[in-house]
């Protein structure tokens, strides 16, 4: 089988496994995730045990699934190392034992259905979760031990969050405020990047959907990154915002950035990704690798 015939058989795999549901559906589904995640997070400053119990610990051992190994080429280097990671909330495991490199310069698609535990896996990379088990390394640095939150990443998980009565402007320079790596000319170059006008007076809370994706993804971007989480980063875009968005990230691979990618779009898989890992229940495998890469 050619290597075009494999990237349409998995396009086509996509398709099928992941029918996008309606906008409105996504957004109460997020919603219910992130107040989820909120009332454990409230747990852990409440009582540190009451979710990363030793019940949970143990639960996570007893999961019955094969460790996987890890087997790293001496000749790559790996973004992003995730190691036997498991992930427990109260008695449900919903990362099993996750094994994998993602190598530097590359995009990594991520596949599966809602509730697989994909989002789960990029908030244990970003710092944002504390795996149950296992362990996180991002650019050889431990998530956890070696450091709180990984240097030199951008972000867009779920949807973006924004100061409703500030301007998009606004918002991203109280966010630059905090690293103090860029300035007043970045912000405006990134802001014209991703489609939209760094001198709209429009408070945020006037954005249509798909300028607030366009500025979460400006947010991402506007520091120059090494490594991307971009989880979901075309919902709420038309036919042009993701031509946009599918040609900053081909240019920011061209500049050997490095891209995880969460889509439900198969084409998006088909187009910009070298290689694509599915997420199933928990457990994550590779399902496509571009060899001519």
């Amino acid at each position: 089988m050619g290597l075009q015939d494999m990237k349409n058989k998995l396009f086509h795999k996509v398709e099928e496994m992941n029918e996008p549901p309606e906008w409105e559906k996504v957004l109460a589904e997020e919603q219910e995730d992130m107040e989820t995640v909120a009332n454990e997070y409230q747990k852990e400053e409440d009582d540190p045990d009451a979710v990363e119990s030793e019940e949970s610990r143990k639960a996570a051992r007893n999961v019955d699934i094969p460790q996987t190994k890890l087997n790293l080429d001496a000749t790559k280097e790996y973004a992003v190392i995730v190691d036997d990671v498991v992930k427990v909330f109260g008695e449900e495991q919903v990362l099993k034992h996750v094994s994998h490199a993602f190598e530097r310069g590359k995009v990594h698609g991520i596949i599966g259905n809602n509730g697989s535990g994909k989002t789960v896996m990029l908030k244990c990379i970003c710092g944002f979760m504390k795996p149950t088990t296992g362990r996180v390394l991002v650019h050889g640095k431990e998530i956890g031990k070696d450091v709180d939150f990984p240097d030199d990443i951008g972000i867009i998980i779920e949807s973006p969050g924004f100061l409703p009565t500030k301007t998009g402007f606004r918002n991203l320079q109280i966010l630059a405020s905090l690293k103090g790596k860029i300035g007043r000319e970045e912000i405006i170059r990134t802001i014209e990047r991703v489609g939209l006008d760094p001198a709209l007076k429009k408070p945020v809370s006037k954005y249509s959907l798909g300028m607030r994706q366009r500025l979460g993804i400006a947010q991402a971007i506007m520091e120059d990154p090494d490594l991307l989480i971009l989880d979901e980063p075309f919902n709420g875009l038309d036919k042009y915002g993701v031509e946009d968005i599918r040609k900053i990230i081909q240019d920011l691979k061209e500049l050997n950035k490095t891209i995880l990618l969460v889509s439900h779009n198969g084409e998006d898989i088909r187009l910009l990704c070298d290689t694509v890992c599915e997420m199933d229940a928990g457990i994550l495998r590779e399902v496509y690798h571009d060899e001519e890469e």
